[in-house]
Parts: C-alpha cells; structure tokens; sequence
C-alpha cells in the first residue's frame, strides 16, 4: 500500500510543478546587475547568469557597469534569450588568460567567454584573452544560433574569435577585432558589417571551417581592415576545412595584404572546394591582379545574393523562423538604465 501511495504522489506532484514553473513567469527575475563595486545584484558575472533562470519565460538582460571582470565565464545552452549590456565598451571589459596547452585545456577549451544561449545580444562590452602570443588563446567561444555582438570589442592574439556550431547563425556589428593567426575562425555562418579588424602578425586571418553544403561562411561587409606597423604580408584567409567560404565585399584592405590574398593551407585540393571572393574592396591592398586564380571577383550579379536577409534566412529546423531578429539590434538605441545605477 506504502508503494501504491508513493506512486501517486509522484503522478500528482510532478504536473503541478510543471505547471507552477511556466505559468507565473512574474515570479523570476528578468534584470541583473552586476557591478565591481558592490553596487549591484552580483559582483561576479558568472554569479549573475547563474541566478538566471533556464529557457526564459521572458527575455533577461544583465546590465554590467564599468570595470575590469578578470573571470571565465559560460552561458550555457539552456539559458536562451539573454542580453549583456556594457556601460562603456573601453571600460566593461570581461576577460581571463587560459591558452591551448595549460594543463589540459584545448583550443575549445582556452576562452574567456563561451555563450551557448541562443539568441543572445552583446553590447557595449570587451572580450578579451589576455594570455599573450603563448598559441590558441580563444577570447569569445560562441556557438549559439541568432547572436548579435554590437559596438563590442575582442581582444586576443591567436584564434581571438571561435564562431562555432554549424547549424549557427551570428552577426557583428561595428566592432573591432584584433589578432595574430586565424583569429577569426569557425564553422558559423558569420557577418562581419561596419567592423575595424586589425591584423598583429604577418599571418592569416581567417580560417573559416564552413560545412560542405552550407551557403554562406564568413561574410566582410563594410569593413575596416587595418595592420600593426611593420608587418609585410597578411592574408586574408586560409580554410580550415575543405569547404571554406569567406567574402569581403566593399571593404577597406591595407597594402600588407598579399597580393595573392588567399592560402590554400599547403593543401591544392582545398582549391578546388572553398569560395574565397571579393566585391569592390578599396584601398592598397585590394587590387586583383595577383589574386590566386582559384579565388572569385563577385560580379554586380553575383553580390545581390549576399544580403543581409539571404545571409540569415538559412533554415535551421532547431529554431523558428524569426526573419527580424537581426533588425532589432541594428536599429535600436543604446540605453542605459542611469536610474537603477
């Protein structure tokens, strides 16, 4: 009798939990702060995205104020929905100094901030990996599908961004990035619009790893592209992996660009897979002529498939189809909640 009378508890209980969890969403909270000086909810960002609450019933915004978080941090997948705001981006700076190679930390592993939530916005903070030149050294690791990064900063020397998950979808805007070798990296298909990237080393710097059958890869829309003093010969991208796809159309290149642009990664079969094209660059570094044959000059035509909505209109049968999610960020307004301060 004692077994019977457990088991329907269990059979009543259990739905009433469900049920109390997603129907008062007033119950949770759904803005953080978190503040170096006590000021706020939290000290600690990772404190902060760990009092959030798994698969939102709202959206949640955590709004950092100024200062320097020397902590790793991790957004995992079943936190979706999730906004970082930054008072200043010179001065909301999150960063750490793991590296491929201390103890048992890979490349995967050696981030400063992984985000797994999807749909997740950054504004106005700086990622960065401080380890120094000591190899791979991630600063941002995401994965995630619809995030936007905007006005934010990546700090880093090898592999400073991993725009990871192949199924991922993510969008840059007016940000600046800097780095040594691959520093920009991955399988995701990633716009870059209105970004400064800026190369430290005579190297590469991009190392796209685009799944065979996917469309777009990296796309450089409107970018800045710039280089430390010194440096002779930059290119601007090698694959990773066969099926590589990385476009800089209307971007400014500097004259340490190689000639030849693109690297095959001493492999001439990965010549006859990737697409490597540009579009109406400018500057000293964009002229064609010495263009490696296997690279693309985009006709007139050709970009009109490289829009913004054709870029992210990808299917992704994990998530709905939300055509406006990368026009919100584009459009909205920064603000600061002065008075919660």
């Amino acid at each position: 009798m004692k077994k019977i009378t457990g088991l329907l508890l269990v059979v009543f209980i259990i739905p009433v939990t469900v049920f109390c969890q997603t129907a008062n969403p007033e119950k949770y909270k759904y803005s953080f702060t978190v503040a170096k000086d006590g000021s706020g909810d939290y000290i600690y960002i990772q404190d902060a995205i760990d009092a959030m609450r798994g698969f939102t019933l709202r959206p949640i915004v955590l709004y950092i104020k100024n200062g320097v978080y020397n902590e790793k941090i991790e957004l995992p997948a079943h936190k979706t929905d999730i906004t970082f705001i930054g008072e200043s981006v010179e001065k909301t700076i999150i960063t750490f100094n793991d590296y491929s190679g201390r103890g048992r930390l890979t490349t995967f592993g050696s981030f400063t901030a992984k985000i797994s939530g999807n749909r997740f916005v950054a504004e106005n903070i700086t990622f960065a990996n401080s380890a120094g030149p000591v190899g791979q050294a991630v600063a941002l690791h995401v994965d995630a599908d619809k995030a936007v990064f905007k006005n934010c900063r990546f700090l880093g020397n090898q592999d400073t961004i991993y725009a990871g998950g192949e199924s991922s979808r993510q969008y840059f805007i007016n940000c600046y990035i800097e780095g040594t070798t691959d520093f920009i990296f991955g399988p995701a298909t990633a716009l870059f619009q209105h970004c400064t990237i800026r190369a430290k080393a005579n190297s590469y710097i991009t190392a796209a790893n685009t799944p065979e059958g996917k469309k777009y890869g990296f796309v450089f829309m409107d970018c800045t592209i710039e280089a430390d003093s010194g440096l002779k010969k930059v290119y601007l991208g090698r694959p990773w992996r066969a099926f590589s796809k990385t476009v800089f159309i209307r971007c400014k290149l500097p004259a340490v660009i190689a000639p030849e642009g693109w690297n095959n990664w001493s492999n001439p079969d990965n010549e006859k897979t990737v697409l490597y094209g540009e579009y109406k660059n400018t500057g000293p570094g964009a002229d064609t002529i010495k263009r490696v044959a296997w690279s693309k000059q985009l006709s007139d035509e050709e970009v009109k498939a490289y829009s913004i909505h054709n870029i992210f209109s990808t299917v992704n049968t994990a998530e709905p189809q939300q055509p406006d999610w990368y026009n919100t960020i584009r459009t909205r307004p920064f603000e600061w909640p002065h008075q919660k301060m």
